[in-house]
């Protein structure tokens, strides 16, 4: 089969340059490509509904005889339409077709046929627009639907497959071991090929499934191991003292055991000589990971060496930089903040400083990985929340030392599964209690008849001296029945908070403005900040105490949990208020979820469950190679490939045995097209 990746679609017969072209838009660019380019849907043509059964709106197949002849005629807007009746034993069926005046040809009366589509009840009973179908002894039991693209239709990508199958050879080289598929009870490779695009029946099509899914989420597991022992070169920071003791000693108050275990894992891992530090830190909103980062910055800079920290917003730099630069410059450390809205004078002069080694630790944003930006000795890279960099900026930052150690911070909850394949690269370090005193956040869902009277609880609570934050979620005027921040804080201003400062901040503001407005805020010279999702991350306001957000439903659970996560921070009892109109039950049971549970674990396993890993990450910010097959919200398939990467790596940890030649090659092919950033 690796061959047939060589051999170019355009060579299959049928398809030639244009259609090739339409091909290439959907990725695919060989026979070897349409193989692997699966079905996103099928339809099973074997499960047959009775005519006085069916539901109206469900998509069904019917089993029925035309049993009157077409009548045809146009429609107001000179569509052509042809209707005709058809029957099973149970009753009747009227068939509607538009533009297709060859229908009366393609439909015998007399003759049965399976018809396949979206059934509704109507005035005149059951009928079916425009179904697809079959001759009754067609031995056709699931279809395949491929993504298309203008130009392709479905049929036609069917054939192209069926030609592509059929140069198979008749012994297909399998990546996976006859002992390995028996012992983990999956299919051989052509097999599953076969059945993936074609089933025999809804049985071999669960079979070809697991063992796509488990073999591509194998080779993806198997590669990010892979990449986590090729970056465990020697270590060329060592850290010989520790000093983390000596940094808590110098804190107002007492870290957690999970705290103290994160530092412990950091500082253990610079210690030893045989591997660099490469960890992610996860803990929940307020868990207090900053602190660790402190900590184990504190240590590196004791030892002689100099830190770096990278947030993704100029307002979580600069939070970040108030808070450590207090801590560590009464011990003599040397701290800077150095982003894109200072001056060029003075970011030449933390540059100048950075370089000759005056300073000790810079906080900044993407600023840092300019090429103007030197170090004399960087030995310890923190990156915060970082989901929201792309892998590449994470690596440039990493490129202005000797092999520096990382710290990887995040707020974002991860199941653990999930965590151990994104971030396959990195050991975890996991925060799961919060600091003594946080207040408990009671969470009210409610609709907008009821938005009155959530902002009467807001004024009542400014009026005792507390703060609030509002987010919408959208910027710009004229989207539909959404206000935007702007707006919507304009009419607040008129006509609910008249005497009460408001504030506004997005997005798309220049930087210097949001500083502005978040000093504002945190000094409590503004009241209530109306806010996109802007302030998702690192917004450090304990004096605020209602989070209200508008169209609730519009937001994953994640980034609600997130949101939920600036209140709360203080001695004062909090509220988050989630408003929506919506009347899906899954929204509903979505945002039960937010009002049951405030452990970001579990609400990240709801929200992988209901809407997959993009939340996480956003779009292809975590850098991994593309599935064609797998999904990473799928839990199972993640515990089984997991179970096989450990049975593999038992058997041949470095691959090399002949056995495992053909997996090593497909981890090679998928990783391929990544490229060596993403790798790294």
């Amino acid at each position: 089969m690796p061959s047939l990746f060589n051999k170019k679609i355009e060579t299959l017969t049928g398809v030639g340059a244009k259609r090739a072209e339409m091909f290439n838009r959907l990725g695919v660019y060989s026979v070897g490509d349409l193989l692997t380019f699966y079905p996103r849907d099928y339809e099973d043509w074997s499960d047959i509904t009775d005519i006085c059964d069916v539901v109206d709106g469900e998509t069904v197949c019917i089993r029925a005889e035309v049993a009157a002849p077409f009548q045809s005629g146009y429609t107001k807007t000179s569509k052509f339409i042809a209707k005709t009746t058809v029957y099973d034993d149970t009753g009747g069926a009227q068939l509607v077709f538009f533009n297709n005046r060859y229908i009366s040809y393609m439909l015998k009366h007399g003759e049965t046929y399976r018809f396949f589509g979206k059934a509704s009840h109507t005035l005149d009973g059951v009928s079916m627009i425009s179904p697809t179908f079959e001759s009754d002894d067609s031995n056709k039991t699931v279809k395949p639907i491929y993504s298309l693209t203008a130009g392709l239709n479905n049929n036609f990508v069917i054939k192209c497959v069926k030609r592509a199958l059929a140069l198979l050879p008749d012994e297909v080289n399998d990546p996976l071991p006859d002992e390995l598929r028996k012992r983990f009870g999956l299919c051989g490779l052509k097999e599953a090929i076969e059945n993936i695009h074609f089933p025999e029946s809804l049985e071999a099509l669960a079979q070809a499934k697991k063992r796509l899914v488990a073999e591509e989420l194998l080779v993806l597991n198997l590669g990010l191991q892979s990449l986590k022992s090729h970056k465990r070169s020697a270590n060329k920071n060592i850290i010989t003292t520790d000093y983390s003791a000596e940094f808590e000693g110098l804190l107002p108050f007492s870290l957690t055991n999970a705290q103290k275990n994160a530092v412990s894992d950091c500082v253990t891992d610079m210690m030893n000589p045989e591997r660099t530090l490469n960890r992610l830190v996860q803990g929940d909103v307020g868990s207090g990971k900053t602190a660790v980062a402190a900590s184990v910055c504190y240590t590196v800079i004791k030892n002689g060496k100099q830190c770096a920290i990278m947030a993704p917003t100029e307002i979580l730099a600069e939070q970040h930089y108030n808070s450590l630069k207090e801590i560590l410059e009464s011990v003599g450390a040397r701290v800077a903040l150095l982003t894109g809205s200072l001056k060029q004078s003075e970011k030449n002069s933390i540059r100048e400083q950075l370089q000759s080694g005056a300073l000790d630790l810079v906080i900044g944003t993407h600023a840092l990985i300019t090429d103007k930006t030197v170090f004399n000795d960087l030995a310890f890279v923190v990156t915060d929340e970082q989901h929201r960099f792309g892998v590449a900026q994470r690596a440039k930052l990493l490129s202005k030392g000797n092999s520096p150690h990382l710290l990887v911070m995040s707020a974002t909850p991860i199941p653990r599964t999930l965590g151990l394949i994104i971030f396959g690269d990195l050991d975890i370090s996991i925060i799961d209690e919060l600091p003594p005193g946080r207040q408990e956040i009671d969470t009210l869902i409610i609709d907008s008849s009821k938005r009155d009277r959530a902002l009467g609880f807001i004024k009542s609570e400014v009026e005792r001296g507390r703060q609030a934050f509002i987010v919408c979620p959208l910027v710009e005027e004229g989207n539909g029945d959404l206000l935007s921040a702007e707006e919507y804080a304009a009419e607040l201003m008129l006509n609910y908070f008249s005497d009460i400062p408001i504030g506004i901040l997005h997005g798309k503001m220049k930087a210097a403005d949001k500083e502005a407005v978040m000093l504002q805020f945190s000094k409590n010279e503004i009241k209530i900040l109306v806010a996109t999702t802007v302030i998702e991350v690192g917004i450090d306001v304990p004096n605020a105490t209602i989070m209200m957000i508008e169209n609730a439903e519009r937001f994953g659970l994640s980034q609600l949990h997130q949101l939920r996560g600036r209140v709360g921070r203080g001695s004062e009892k909090s509220y988050c208020i989630l408003v929506s109109d919506s009347t899906t039950e899954m929204a509903y049971e979505r945002l039960k979820t937010m009002r049951a549970t405030r452990d970001g674990f579990k609400i990240a396993d709801a929200d992988l469950k209901l809407r997959g890993p993009g939340d996480f990450f956003g779009s292809k910010q975590h850098g991994l190679p593309p599935l064609r097959v797998s999904s990473l919200a799928d839990t199972k398939s993640l515990e089984l490939s997991q179970k096989i990467a450990e049975y593999v790596i038992k058997d041949s940890d470095d691959l090399r045995d002949d056995r495992y030649r053909g997996l090593k090659s497909e981890i090679t092919r998928l990783f391929k097209n990544a490229g060596e950033e993403t790798l790294n």
